[in-house]
């Protein structure tokens, strides 16, 4: 089984002289995702939680709505390749759309479609305090980042506590693994809050949308396009995430705002 880091050695150069240092690195691998015994893409990712992760692409995908559609999942002997078994008969998408994630994410998703979902009002608000206080709690979940540095985290939260974590090299690959948790522990909050560490681009939000999250949450920036999806969607937007600063670029009503 291939494990999420790898012990390295460098040298490094510091105040005119090298020092050799031994640490451990993130592990990227291609590991294959086979349908009904159907081999359909290759994820380039981080292998840990890879059965969520499967899960979770097919749902955010709009190819399974339901745990209960799903008779198997699992990860074959030498961890590269995910088995997932449905009870029904499905068809590969005829085609995939690189996107614009980290380690060449793929979606059949058109960029423009729209998400059967669309969040109304200003429910569920949140004091602009409690944004600095979630963010500080999915840097203290970041536990893979810590040991290695160079990976993304995700978090799903109710706005009081982190309840779900999931960490990859591909920030996309986060929120799959964030939908498949949810799915195979049947978490679903009524308030759904997503922080990332990762950039918001279009499938990031679509992935948020298709999550029923109407608060995303990222330390960085959005595109030009998830805000113009944000604002379609209904979603709270909110980027480069602080303790004690970020901005709103949709939907601000939700962010106790006067």
């Amino acid at each position: 089984m291939i494990t999420p880091q790898k012990a390295i050695h460098y040298e490094r150069y510091e105040f005119k002289k090298w020092e050799p240092h031994d640490a451990e690195t993130i592990v990227e691998t291609p590991v294959s995702l086979t349908v009904n015994g159907e081999v359909w893409l290759t994820f380039m990712c981080t292998p840990v939680n890879l059965e969520a992760m499967a899960v979770g692409f097919l749902y955010n995908e709009g190819i399974l709505e339901s745990i209960d559609e799903v008779e198997d999942v699992r990860v074959c002997e030498h961890g590269d390749n995910v088995d997932v078994w449905l009870n029904r008969a499905v068809e590969q998408p005829k085609s995939w759309r690189r996107t614009s994630g980290c380690s060449g994410g793929l979606t059949a998703v058109e960029t423009l479609a729209r998400v059967d979902v669309s969040f109304d009002g200003d429910r569920p608000k949140v004091p602009p305090e409690a944004i600095g206080h979630i963010v500080e709690m999915l840097f203290e979940s970041q536990k893979l980042y810590r040991e290695t540095g160079g990976v993304h985290t995700s978090a799903l939260s109710d706005g009081e506590k982190i309840l779900i974590v999931a960490e990859d090299i591909g920030r996309h690959n986060t929120l799959d693994k964030i939908a498949g948790l949810c799915l195979m522990t049947n978490v679903w909050p009524q308030t759904r809050i997503l922080i990332t560490t990762g950039r918001i681009s279009s499938e990031m939000l679509q992935k948020a949308a298709r999550l029923h999250a109407p608060i995303l949450i990222s330390r960085t920036s959005p595109s030009s396009l998830s805000i113009e999806m944000a604002e379609r969607y209904g979603i709270t937007l909110i980027g480069y995430a602080r303790r004690h600063r970020f901005n709103v670029y949709s939907n601000s009503q939700r962010v106790g705002m006067i």
